[in-house]
């Protein structure tokens, strides 16, 4: 008796050796990656993804990647194909951002991140407010008392329409500080570019935009940023305070970061979270992540959609303030 276990308990294991074992998904290692860009080329959709990309196979840690771009629908499109098609999209992730939750909200598209798998946020692009080099501010609590005294006298100026990130931050802002958001005077420019001359050229005396696309101007001479909208300095321009600092209770991160297809098995969304976990240490990623002014916000899974929906609370509050949302 004991002979005969001890021969099925070597068969056994012999069966077992024998058996091919998914070692890509048991390690955490993924080899293979397609990235949905729900934009153009060149955007910040667009440069995220092959930014991330090209970090993963630089450093080694991805053999092959794949980019995709589907205009269209505000990202709709794109977002909807993810959904429609998802079982044969078990290798595939969408990169998005804030807008994701803007545009749910004002029913762009009748989606939103719920419909997704949330695989984690991966950087930070921190809203700025910009004045010319001559600018008589040097402060944001300048900017308020003008603001509170004649709201009129003080115009801002953004790179997209009203409602959006560009409109909704300086109107946080104002609110933080006491003021009435509705009685700001918005300047929606077609694009940053378009934007950042306005500021210049003196038609708008602020510009509210990304920290990144303020960086390198600010870096010439061309600008002062007088205020980023994180929680702590940012390394890139440790002269510049925070809006907290002056006295405003107010954060702000556009984050871009990446979905999976629905109904994505938990191990591969694991698989996903943990190399783009293991990419924060590679010097590959440290190159791309400081030469385009990105900051590091890693936020796995539930922590993930936990950040998400309070941004959703935040943005709908201020959006439903402003008349943007009934």
């Amino acid at each position: 008796m004991k002979k005969t276990i001890g021969k099925l308990i070597i068969l056994l294991a012999l069966v077992a050796l024998a058996l091919p074992v998914n070692t890509s998904l048991a390690s955490g290692d993924v080899k293979e990656l397609h990235f949905l860009i729900p934009g153009g080329a060149g955007g910040g959709w667009d440069g995220t993804a092959r930014g991330v990309g090209k970090a993963l196979l630089d450093s080694g840690l991805l053999k092959k990647a794949s980019f995709e771009n589907m205009s269209g629908g505000g990202g709709g499109k794109a977002l909807n194909h993810l959904i429609s098609t998802a079982k044969r999209q078990q290798g595939t992730m969408l990169v998005n951002s804030t807008p994701i939750i803007i545009r749910s909200l004002t029913g762009v598209f009748p989606q939103s991140f719920r419909d997704l798998t949330p695989i984690s946020a991966v950087i930070a692009d921190y809203a700025a407010l910009v004045v010319a080099k001559d600018s008589k501010y040097q402060t944001v609590e300048q900017i308020m008392n003008d603001f509170k005294k004649d709201p009129r006298s003080v115009k801002i100026g953004g790179g997209s329409v009203k409602g959006s990130m560009d409109h909704l931050v300086p109107a946080m802002i104002i609110k933080g500080a006491g003021g009435n958001p509705l009685k700001l005077v918005y300047i929606p420019y077609d694009a940053g570019g378009k934007a950042m001359a306005g500021l210049l050229s003196g038609d708008t005396q602020i510009l509210s935009t990304g920290f990144g696309e303020a960086l390198g101007l600010a870096n010439q001479g061309e600008v002062r940023i007088l205020a980023v909208t994180s929680d702590e300095r940012l390394a890139q321009a440790p002269e510049v305070p925070t809006v907290k600092e002056s006295g405003i209770d107010v954060t702000f991160a556009n984050w871009r970061g990446f979905f999976g297809a629905p109904g994505l098995p938990d191990t591969k969304a694991q698989a996903y979270r943990e190399l783009l976990k293991k990419m924060y240490d590679t010097p590959e990623w440290e190159d791309v992540r400081t030469k385009r002014g990105w900051q590091n916000l890693y936020k796995p899974g539930a922590e993930f959609t936990a950040f998400l929906e309070n941004q959703e609370k935040a943005i709908g509050s201020m959006m439903r303030e402003l008349g943007f949302l009934k």
